[in-house]
């Protein structure tokens, strides 16, 4: 029988109210700056088209049933839902592209027709009925405003005197892929230039040397690599997968301001300086040692988080797939992170989703280079993508950050991060480690001796996310592939974790990790190095569609799979666990220790490679780096060097400019963004993103009860502030640390028990001296501060391509390069959830203190940069103090002599105090006098300064005592600045000229607003 093509429409009923269409109109109109009546109204309508034999009766049963609701919204089968329109414009996915509402319908239609449906197929599609004086290159606008060419098609109708559509000519976008099915030889026995040409043409994102190597091993072999080789190989020596730069040679000189030269040989920025910190820390601290039970070794950092459970952390960047689809993008980086602490050890539960992002500003202006999506627009589909997989996988997002700044037009920088909580043993065998069962007598996990199966399980392959390591390895440009793009299936993940934790807890497999970058490839060539070989056998992987050469099903990056190994034994156990849970699993290899990485299709050989060559055989890098502390500011700014001069800007009327400073788009409140993420999912939420008296103010950190039966918790934070880097990335990446340690405190955290992680993400050091200085240097600040505080990093990653290179307006080759940018997560823990703390002012009456000094840094504040300058004196870090005011601030909170803690960060002691007072719902009166400082600073230094390691708490009068005597005893500077008040004036006063005066009186709500309004 042959199957028939359906259109179900469904939208709301007459006279009923759309929302979405409103705010749809409203957001069109301003966006593109569109006259009110081009458009009176919009209906949207969502369009299911169905492939397959469904009779009538079905099909009107499913649309009343399943896609409509019937008391709110009519549909229409095979019938436009309405001729009274000006303009439509109908936006569909392109063929291939994954279509999550689609893949739920078909399940959907099975369930509610009780009956297996076969080979039907849905796919899902929005048409936008617009009525109005809308001309049609406005509706061309709009349609490119609504949809994203890259993986979506948009047709626009007109209504000429209410002409039908043809529904017979629009076609389900079924993937047809034309060509025979080859494996290719690629003659690698050419110039210089035809291995550059091929390394370029097929995405290899491989240089010349690594080129050489490729064809001098395969010379050795008397051959030609196949294609299914020359892939393979290029995915696991991407700067994505294999980390080159952090592992490159590094000739680094330093000169300083007398013209002396220090000339210093970096074996490995990883080695050098990131895992040689975790391993002295280990040394020199036995507890830390102790905690540490798994670090740099598998797909997440895992730390002890009591005697029966270890807890789990990972941070990921996914930056270039979210430049080209901005919710794609953000969906597949949070969806894959979760995996990642799903193939940790054996396998975490993921309990918490962090994301910090840095984009340019929302407002950006004008005029856009080729090919980049406006900041808002990456914006806000970045925050759909998060939202949905987060919420719809049940995990809660529970702490973040966003910086802004107009050189992250060319690529966004998108972390998504996810903690996970696992049991240290199940059933007598520990879950966190890795070896080979033949040659270690204990039984440890990951475990895979030859013969075991390598299983497939969860989503299926298809050309989605092709040559995502190695287009990632690479600076955005105009002819990015967009097969790097992809869509995530958050609903086909969930089922796929809950199966894995329950296979988990019932031992069916010994080893696990996911299919992220590089697919089949990736994971299976990794685990192939613990067992020392593996065999693929192409044909057996599912795909979404006939028609893939062999090395696209090895490398595509089609999201929702993990690779399970698997003995003998347990094989029919584990498939029919699977089926229980409707979720696919299927044998596709196996693992051997013949040294050799072997995929096969339909019993061919089509890849033969040595384990050794594959994994350590690409050649090492070699960088010369150069930092010249006289020439750092002209290098950064050759035209403006009087931006970097540090000025005395005095201030007429503080009220105002601290009003300002608050709506700064890097200070201003982020609840319209936190409200749409679920925290509170899972039940462990105890400081949430959003806190104070009102539940809309500010919060430090997040502190989550992983386990609903004891009083313990973990507590996350984060720290980044790339603003620095514009000056000095030694303390660019020291403050990074402190942010991220001040706001573990700020939220209970204990201080020896913290751990970090790091993201870097750089623009290229490959021929720049200076950008590979500034990365030796943020480095080096990095060790001193994580050895200072004896925080340990456990895990890590790095984007070493944050560059874009296109044509400005006038067709002018242009690049942008992002701003080098290091993200410290960290992690800790509380004994007991009752001692955790927030940032707002509670009690009338109570005392406000400020701990730590103030210095004369306003270089690279938000301050400084209200007035266009960016100055020179960054703030610097004393560890040595800072160290005890952490521990004695950890020892107050312990004690309970603390009300609230908040840390002084971006704008200062300033804008610290509005956040601590507007969040409590009440005013304060502060004396500046008494505000301990280096020197005689001026009112403007002393509110907007950014000095680390400072704190704003309160205290009740009884603790008074006992609080100072605790940082008196301690040698810690501190001072007693004020109170809070009854009523909401939030006055700051201060001596001028041996008097006290008021500098600021105002009222807490016009902070809050000011505060509040710039992104509602």
């Amino acid at each position: 029988m042959n199957k028939v093509q359906n259109f179900i429409f469904v939208g709301f009923k007459k006279g009923l109210g759309d929302a979405n269409a409103e705010n749809l109109r409203n957001k069109i109109l301003g966006d593109l700056k569109l006259k009110s009546e081009s458009i009176e109204n919009i209906l949207i309508i969502d369009c299911y088209l169905t492939d397959g034999n469904l009779s009538c009766d079905e099909l009107n049963f499913i649309a009343e049933n399943v896609f409509a609701d019937k008391i709110t919204q009519n549909y229409t089968i095979n019938k436009i839902f309405t001729n009274n329109f000006s303009k439509l414009i109908w936006i569909s996915f392109k063929p291939g592209v994954t279509d999550n509402v689609g893949k739920t319908a078909k399940e959907a239609i099975k369930d509610a027709i009780n009956k297996d449906v076969g080979d039907v197929e849905v796919w899902t599609s929005k048409q936008y009925f617009f009525t109005g004086n809308l001309s049609k290159e406005d509706a061309v606008q709009i349609s490119k405003y609504l949809s994203n060419e890259l993986i979506q098609d948009s047709k626009i109708f007109e209504n000429a005197q209410n002409a039908q559509i043809d529904l017979s000519r629009i076609k389900a976008p079924k993937v047809m892929l034309k060509g025979k099915f080859k494996v290719e030889e690629i003659n690698l026995n050419v110039g210089d230039e035809e291995l550059k040409n091929i390394s370029k043409e097929r995405v290899l994102a491989l240089n010349l040397g690594e080129m050489k190597a490729i064809r001098d091993y395969f010379k050795k072999q008397n051959r030609n690599p196949t294609d299914v080789e020359i892939e393979c190989i290029a995915q696991t020596w991407s700067e994505h997968c294999k980390h080159k730069i952090f592992n490159a040679e590094i000739l680094y000189k330093e000169f300083d301001k007398e013209k002396n030269v220090k000339v210093e040989l970096v074996e490995s920025l990883f080695k050098t300086f990131i895992f040689k910190v975790t391993g002295e820390i280990r040394k020199k601290n036995a507890k830390r040692n102790k905690s540490l039970i798994s670090v740099f070794s598998d797909n997440a950092g895992i730390v002890k988080f009591n005697e029966n459970f270890n807890v789990a952390i990972k941070i990921e960047t996914h930056n270039a797939p979210s430049a080209l689809d901005p919710y794609g993008g953000a969906l597949t980086g949070i969806l894959g992170v979760n995996r990642d602490i799903m193939g940790v050890g054996l396998g975490a539960k993921p309990i918490a989703n962090t994301d910090v992002f840095c984009f340019a500003n929302p407002f950006y202006a004008e005029k856009l280079p080729a090919k980049i999506l406006h900041p808002k627009r990456i914006f806000e589909g970045v925050v759909k993508g998060i939202e949905d997989g987060g919420n719809k996988s049940g995990i809660p997002t529970v702490n973040g950050a966003i910086v802004f700044d107009d050189r992250f037009l060319g690529k966004p920088l998108i972390f998504c991060g996810t903690t996970g909580i696992m049991p240290s043993v199940i059933k007598n065998k520990q879950t966190h480690k890795q070896t080979h069962k033949q040659t270690h007598k204990r039984t440890h996990i990951k475990e895979i001796c030859s013969g075991d199966y390598a299983v497939m399980v969860g989503g299926r392959v298809g050309k989605d996310g092709i040559h995502g390591a190695t287009f990632s390895s690479e600076e955005l440009h105009e002819g990015s592939p967009a097969t790097a793009v992809q869509i995530g299936d958050p609903i086909t993940q969930k089922k796929m974790l809950d199966f894995l934790i329950d296979a988990r807890d019932n031992l069916l497999y010994n080893a696990i990790t996911d299919n992220g970058a590089g697919g089949l490839s990736s994971s299976i060539g990794e685990l192939a190095e613990i067992s020392n070989g593996c065999e693929i056998e192409l044909a057996q992987v599912p795909l979404k569609y006939a028609g893939l050469q062999a090395w696209e099903i090895l490398v595509s990056e089609s999201q929702e799979r993990m690779s399970v190994v698997l003995s003998i034994e347990n094989l029919q156990k584990f498939l029919d666990m699977a089926k229980k849970y409707d979720v696919e699993a299927t044998v596709v290899g196996k693992f051997t220790d013949d040294k050799k990485f072997v995929a096969f299709y339909e019993g061919e050989v089509v890849a033969d490679i040595d384990i050794e060559f594959l994994h350590k055989g690409v050649p090492r890098m070699k960088l010369k780096a150069e930092w010249n502390a006289i020439n750092t500011i002209n290098y950064l700014n050759k035209e403006h060097n009087e931006k970097y001069a540090e000025k005395d800007i005095k201030v007429e009327n503080l009220k105002e400019i601290l009003k300002k400073i608050l709506s700064r788009l890097n200070i201003a409140s982020k609840e319209g963004i936190i409200r749409r993420y679920d925290h509170e999912v899972q039940g462990g939420s105890i400081v949430k993103p959003i806190m104070g008296k009102n539940r809309d103010g500010l919060s430090d950190g997040a502190v989550i009860r992983p386990l609903l039966d004891s009083r313990e918790g973990v507590v996350i934070a984060c720290g980044i502030c790339p603003k620095f880097s514009d000056i000095d990335t030694y303390w660019m990446a020291a403050n990074a640390v402190d942010e991220a340690v001040r706001n573990i405190i700020c939220c209970g955290g204990k201080f020896e028990d913290i751990s970090l992680v790091d993201n870097f993400c750089w623009p290229s050091p490959l021929r720049d001296k200076f950008k590979a200085a500034q990365l030796v240097r943020a480095c080096k600040g990095l060790y001193d501060a994580c050895l200072a505080y004896t925080a340990p990093l456990i895990s890590g990653k790095d984007s070493m391509s944050i560059d874009y290179t296109g044509k400005d307006k006038n067709g002018n080759v242009i690049k942008i390069s992002g701003v080098p940018t290091l993200l410290i997560t960290a992690i800790s823990k509380i004994d007991d959830i009752e001692k955790s703390m927030t940032a707002e002012f509670k009690n009338p009456c109570d005392l406000i203190y400020i701990i730590g000094l103030t210095y004369d840094e306003l270089g690279g504040s938000e301050f400084y940069e209200q007035y266009g300058f960016t100055g020179k004196n960054v703030p610097k870090v004393n560890f040595e103090i800072s160290e005890k005011i952490y521990e004695k601030s950890s020892k107050a909170i312990n004690e309970n002599l603390i009300e609230s803690y908040h840390d002084c960060s971006d704008g200062g002691l300033g804008v610290a105090l509005a956040e601590c007072a507007f969040s409590g719902d009440v005013g304060i009166e502060i004396n500046l006098a008494n505000v301990p400082k280096d020197k005689n600073l001026s009112d403007e230094k002393i509110l907007f300064s950014e000095s680390a390691s400072r704190f704003i708490v309160s205290i009740k009068a009884k603790n008074k005592e006992k609080f100072e005597n605790l940082m008196n005893n301690a040698m810690i500077n501190f001072g007693n600045i004020g109170f809070v008040r009854k009523d909401k004036q939030f006055i700051i006063k201060s001596k001028q000229k041996g008097k006290i005066k008021e500098i600021i009186n105002i009222d807490i709500d016009e902070l809050r607003n000011a505060w509040k309004n710039p992104l509602r």
